[in-house]
């Protein structure tokens, strides 16, 4: 499962614990070997390439992946002379990047000298999701973030009976939705939309993308915003929710068997590296 985001076993929110007698450091960061090949791409040039990335998971953020300085070319990076302090790892020196005519400022860090329960993060440079062209593991665009190779999807189709309204309203009722459990997650049950009033349903811009399931469409509820949302064209691996149609249970009220739904707590995260402001076209080209 994904480890350190959410409510995974090592982010602030955990829904589970540690069954040791002594309790655990209040953060705990892990770090392992990707074992796959991962690309930067900036300014149209590969300024990284490394079979051999490290990914860092840190409590409550996406896992960063940190290349290897050998597998960086050298003059993509340029000191900037800023250096900050992380509460775990010490200094951190920041860089620019740079290619050809163009230069990202604050880009890329490395941490100057770990402590030596960390020294694995030694001379390894991190780049920053939002600054970077593409990442690519492979001849694959990542989107989002880095992927976490313990975060998992499963879709599992039910017979209960879910029902959404807006007041009085009935917006969608069914008897066979479909329920998705994604690591650190509480369950998102989506509908089809033949048990929807999709009258109801006003699309609204700005989508949002999920390193795992695709591109994101929201809908407006009445004076609910951004109330329901869709994967029109869900990735293969989750194509089962393609085009379904899920509710948000704080905007809403969701009933499961009669049961209503209430949000669960710690499903926020803090972004660290999410991607620049892409365009529709840019994110389907992947």
């Amino acid at each position: 499962m994904g480890l350190s985001w959410q409510q995974g076993p090592l982010s602030a929110g955990a829904i589970g614990h540690f069954l040791t007698a002594d309790p655990l450091p209040e953060r705990l960061l892990y770090a392992e070997r990707l074992r796959r090949r991962m690309r930067v791409k900036f300014h149209g040039v590969w300024i990284a390439d490394s079979e051999d990335v490290l990914l860092l998971h840190e409590p409550s953020r996406y896992p960063v992946a940190y290349f290897p300085r050998a597998d960086v070319v050298g003059q993509a990076l340029v000191p900037s002379g800023k250096v900050t302090h992380h509460k775990d790892l010490g200094d951190t020196s920041w860089y620019a990047v740079h290619a050809g005519e163009r230069t990202a400022e604050r880009a890329a860090w490395e941490f100057a000298a770990p402590p030596a329960h960390a020294a694995v993060l030694q001379g390894r440079i991190a780049f920053a999701w939002r600054a970077m062209d593409a990442f690519y593991e492979e001849d694959e665009r990542v989107l989002g973030h880095a992927a976490d190779p313990y975060h998992r999807i499963d879709i599992r189709n039910t017979s209960r009976t879910l029902e959404v309204r807006l007041g009085d309203t009935v917006v969608a009722r069914s008897g066979h939705p479909v329920v998705l459990f994604e690591s650190g997650f509480a369950p998102r049950w989506y509908v089809p939309r033949a048990d929807i009033d999709e009258a109801r349903l006003r699309p609204v811009e700005g989508r949002t993308f999920c390193p795992y399931k695709g591109l994101c469409d929201y809908y407006d509820i009445g004076d609910a915003r951004r109330a329901a949302w869709s994967y029109r064209d869900a990735y293969r691996e989750v194509d089962r929710v393609s085009d379904l149609v899920s509710f948000e249970a704080d905007k809403v009220e969701v009933r499961l068997d009669g049961e209503r739904l209430h949000p669960e707590p710690g499903q926020n995260v803090i972004p660290h590296g999410i991607d620049r402001g892409l365009d529709v076209d840019e994110v389907e080209g992947r």
